[in-house]
């Protein structure tokens, strides 16, 4: 592939930003969204009239109660914003497809500085009801009627992603010898990252007996293999690199990106359900860059559950296919000090679910040497972050100029 196709490499992440982050902060949802918009565009070293583009996902969303803070017009109007593109909706490669989409436009010259921001209040909607409160058909109310797939779900009561995942995690179990020891060190790792991260929802420290005694969700998933609803807000400022390099922060240019979904876009008619729609993304991503899996310096992976984090460890090529169990055992490969640095805030099994977003935002802060008493010693140059399971699912490489 010539060098000019590859458009993302005009984008840089050139600041991030976060709210408040609480398992139930009980505050505005707009208002945490704006705290953490206003943060990185401070940090960016811009001022809002220097957004020309705002980028969102999933958009402004009613049900289920907390998943959206706000939507692009939301925050285009509260900052009074005169944007030339926009971008905002549900259907896309990952939380982070809202990030690619402004990759694209930056580089395509519709915008020179696009904001993008997820938040969420998941926590304050959920309250002291559990999460059944806010699933639908969870007994929270609101004429739910289903629709799309939740049709063939919603009979078998099985309206959570965590039956839907851990049905790909037993298949993995049975194909490769996968064991609940080697799946508890993304939690284990997750944890002992968080301890230091004033920010995470979840910092007392867990050992294995800890993960083995909680009460099973859906095997082989328990409590802790399943990630914390929260209240936050995360944002990233996306700008052309030709308009970065004056900035506060030495810009980390998107090297490659991974966006391609091969097989059925479905959860349960996937063709091999032992892996997911990331093993493309992530071949597509190593096609569009010089760079290997073997330069890889840290990884920020998605975990809504543990073993999803595991599916794009092989996904990515940073292990062999079947090869994430044994390659995560023990954690010392995943340890902060270790081989591959992995969710170094927490992940959202300790730090809370903030989607794509916190990932993307710990990555860029680690790689700037901001992450305080969780830093990795030598701030990485090469990082890969990367979102979503199922058939939602997009990475990112960047590389700091």
């Amino acid at each position: 592939m010539n060098e000019n196709d590859i458009i993302e490499r005009r984008a840089c992440i050139s600041g991030v930003g976060q709210s408040d982050i609480g398992r139930r902060l009980f505050r505005d949802p707009l208002e945490l969204t704006l705290d953490g918009c206003l943060a990185a565009i401070e940090h960016a070293g811009l001022t809002t009239t220097d957004i020309d583009g705002i980028s969102t996902y999933p958009g402004p969303m009613g049900t289920p109660a907390g998943f959206s803070g706000a939507g692009a017009y939301d925050v285009m109007d509260a900052l009074r914003l005169k944007c030339g593109w926009y971008s905002s909706g549900l259907e896309t490669s990952g939380q982070l497809g809202s990030v690619v989409n402004a990759c694209l436009a930056v580089a395509s010259g519709l915008a020179n500085h696009v904001l993008c921001f997820r938040s969420v209040w998941e926590g304050s909607a959920q309250g002291d009801k559990g999460r059944a409160a806010v699933m639908p058909g969870g007994g929270g109310g609101g004429g739910f009627k289903a629709s799309g797939f939740m049709e063939w779900n919603m009979p078998f009561s099985a309206p959570s992603a965590a039956i839907w995942i851990a049905m790909f995690a037993q298949r993995h179990f049975h194909q490769y010898g996968t064991t609940r020891e080697q799946l508890a060190w993304i939690a284990l790792n997750g944890r002992r990252n968080a301890e230091l991260n004033p920010k995470a929802i979840y910092r007392d420290p867990m050992s294995m007996d800890d993960y083995l005694g909680a009460r099973m969700i859906s095997s082989p998933f328990c409590l802790y293999d399943c990630d914390v609803p929260c209240d936050g807000a995360t944002a990233v400022i996306v700008s052309r690199r030709d308009r970065a390099h004056d900035l506060r922060n030495r810009p980390l240019r998107v090297e490659a990106v991974g966006t391609r979904i091969d097989g059925r876009p479905s959860w349960d008619q996937f063709d091999d359900l032992s892996t997911m729609a990331n093993r493309a993304a992530g071949k597509q991503l190593w096609e569009r860059t010089e760079y290997k899996p073997a330069d890889v310096q840290m990884a920020q992976l998605y975990d809504g559950f543990s073993w999803i984090a595991m599916s794009w460890l092989e996904a990515l090529g940073l292990c062999g296919l079947g090869e994430s169990g044994p390659f995560i055992a023990g954690g010392e490969r995943i340890a902060r000090d270790g081989q591959l640095p992995l969710n170094t805030h927490g992940g959202q099994l300790s730090a809370g679910r903030l989607h794509g977003y916190g990932f993307l935002y710990e990555g860029a802060t680690q790689m700037w040497g901001e992450a305080g008493d969780r830093q990795i010693a030598n701030a990485p140059e090469v990082g890969v972050i990367a979102a979503g399971g199922g058939n939602t699912c997009g990475c990112l490489l960047l590389v700091r100029e």
